[in-house]
């Protein structure tokens, strides 16, 4: 076994990425206090071909060091915006059809585990806060909540990790 060179991946340039069909995910992120963890998201976006990554409220937004520290690039790659007001912004998402699905432990969220998506249509998918989570005006725009199993003595995973979580599984089940 050997590792693989940079010229052995395959890798799609930028132009070519940008030209490529995506996986019909949005990624919402709404007041993520760490830019190296939007830089994450901006990494995982570009790995799983996501159509895009709404960056909305306090969540910083390239050009910014930190996120390009993390994102080594991706910046370039993946399609994304900047939207201030994320209600407005879920509402019109809401107005277009497309389903809206909150990464939380709320009364009525469904395990990972049992999360299945019906559709192969655009989905969005959003991730709040790394303190305080998805608000809670908020919380009534969604369609559905999903959360992680844990298992260990803490109660959440770093929003960055969740994400990867969280996207695989909706990769594999919607391509």
């Amino acid at each position: 076994m050997r590792k693989l060179k940079l010229d052995e991946l395959d890798r799609l340039s930028v132009e070519e990425f940008k030209a490529s069909s995506k996986t019909p995910i949005i990624v919402v992120l709404d007041n993520i206090r760490s830019a190296h963890n939007v830089g994450a998201f901006f990494r995982t976006c570009d790995a799983l071909a996501v159509r895009q990554l709404v960056l909305t409220g306090i969540t910083a937004k390239p050009p910014h060091k930190e996120i390009h520290k993390s994102a080594i690039g991706a910046t370039e790659s993946v399609d994304w915006i900047y939207e201030k007001e994320i209600s407005t912004y879920l509402e019109t998402l809401k107005t277009s059809g497309i389903k809206i699905i909150g990464i939380e432990q709320t009364d009525s969220s469904i395990s990972l585990l049992d999360f299945k998506l019906e559709t192969k249509d655009p989905i969005a998918i959003v991730f709040g806060n790394e303190v305080e989570g998805i608000c809670n005006s908020v919380l009534t725009l969604l369609d559905q909540c999903i959360e992680i199993p844990q298992f260990g003595t803490k109660h959440s995973f770093n929003v960055s990790v969740c994400g990867g979580i969280v996207l695989w599984e909706a990769f594999k089940q919607l391509r």
